[in-house]
């Protein structure tokens, strides 16, 4: 059985700089806020086990996946 321990996040759709998001053993949860990035970190999970396309997690094209601000230091809070 696999068990992903962590999703790391580099300037993945509204993440700027790197976010890690530890996956706990039992029950893990992500909440937030609407906008804040929390379908963004299921939509990288499926893209990485091949189980997305870039039309499926609402971008027109590979290149949309990525952070462009260049503004942003650190983990994003948007």
């Amino acid at each position: 059985m696999v068990h992903i321990k962590q999703v790391e996040l580099s300037h993945f759709k509204s993440f700027g700089g790197t976010t890690k998001v530890p996956i706990l053993p039992g029950f893990t949860v992500v909440s937030g806020p609407n906008g804040s990035g929390k379908s963004n970190i299921l939509d990288a999970l499926l893209f990485c086990l091949g189980l997305a396309s870039s039309k499926g997690m609402r971008a027109e094209r590979l290149p949309d996946l990525v952070n462009h601000d260049r503004n942003t230091k650190g983990a994003s809070e948007a």
